[in-house]
């Protein structure tokens, strides 16, 4: 089964979470994308055409082997309630691995369109899960790992055109938010 990243950088499984309030509140669960960091994404990385950002939320699940993240992945497009918008697989061998500093995942951006998403007006809301083995989980968590993936994206994404977009990127990176 899945397992969630806790607070204290271990793994807590989704069977334990469930069943246990103490568990449950070890999970670190995913934040909403900071306002700076998603404006910066929307003009280096979508024109600015802030429709195509679609990972404000989002949650990692982590696995201790490919079935078991292939038989999530299943789970996932059988259920009704659930409607993938898309599925990237950074684990296929076709994927350039350098476009993510090498680290492979299986992202899904999903609505929950079932009549509760319905009833808060939130069915249109995509979200990310981000499906990872634990290897790579492991990896993501080492000290500095996951800051010279930042240096490798930003080094790598095309500085915006405009002079407004130009302004917003400098006034975030210069603030340091």
């Amino acid at each position: 089964g899945g397992m969630f990243p806790a607070h204290d950088g271990s793994l807590v499984r989704w069977e334990s979470a469930r069943g246990s309030g103490e568990e449950r509140r070890r999970v670190k669960w995913g934040q909403i994308k900071r306002e700076a960091r998603a404006v910066e994404k929307v003009i280096r990385c979508y024109g600015e055409d802030v429709s195509r950002l679609v990972d404000v939320c989002r949650q990692s699940i982590v696995f201790s082997s490919v079935s078991e993240l292939a038989h999530c992945l299943q789970l996932m497009a059988d259920d009704e309630g659930v409607e993938l918008v898309r599925v990237k697989n950074r684990m296929s061998l076709a994927e350039d691995g350098a476009a993510s500093a090498g680290f492979r995942n299986v992202s899904v951006n999903l609505r929950v369109v079932e009549e509760g998403a319905r009833s808060f007006g939130v069915d249109t809301h995509v979200c990310e899960v981000q499906l990872l083995l634990s290897d790579f989980a492991a990896l993501q968590s080492l000290t500095g790992r996951h800051d010279r993936y930042l240096l490798h994206r930003d080094y790598h994404r095309p500085q915006p055109r405009s002079s407004m977009a130009s302004a917003a990127w400098l006034v975030h990176r210069v603030a340091g938010s």
